[in-house]
């Protein structure tokens, strides 16, 4: 059986706070971190929710809080790796797109597709990125924050319901 779903997440900038890094798939970017008591790497989050849109096991809320707040976990990655355990089937696509006005996405993209290759152990050609500033209607595009969405395919087997 093939399934289809759509994550989504979106932080602000938090220009208050220099020790923290900006995390987008797994990358390291120039540029204020996201609010957020994890790393707030929206791309991870995004994907983790569009695997738990295929599973029915939402992972960022409670999971995730605990891992963050009880376990000190801040690595989105970890987060998709959560929900990874709950998934049995193959990913045959992830596709991203990314609203902010910076930073600029387009040079990162095959460092973050190699990240996201990795973590979901499939080959980088199965990965799209695309980004765009949305002409700058959103606060997205006015440069306060980030937000993505992505579509994930997939076959699963039949005991996922």
């Amino acid at each position: 059986m093939f399934k289809v779903a759509i994550g989504q997440d979106s932080h602000r900038f938090d220009f208050d706070n220099p020790d923290k890094k900006l995390v987008l798939g797994g990358v390291v970017f120039e540029g204020p971190p996201l609010s957020g008591n994890s790393d707030a790497d929206v791309v991870l989050h995004a994907l983790a929710n569009a695997i738990s849109g295929i599973t029915g096991v939402n992972i960022l809320g409670e999971i995730a809080d605990k891992m963050c707040l009880k376990e000190g976990i801040t690595d989105s990655s970890a987060y998709v790796k959560e929900a990874l355990k709950y998934f049995s089937g193959d990913i045959y696509h992830v596709s991203f797109s990314i609203e902010c006005l910076k930073p600029k996405i387009t040079p990162k993209i095959p460092a973050m597709k190699k990240s996201i290759a990795n973590l979901l152990n499939i080959n980088e050609g199965n990965i799209g990125i695309t980004a765009t500033t949305g002409e700058g209607l959103t606060d997205f595009g006015k440069g306060l924050g980030i937000q993505c969405f992505c579509i994930l395919t997939a076959s699963v087997n039949n005991n996922i319901t």
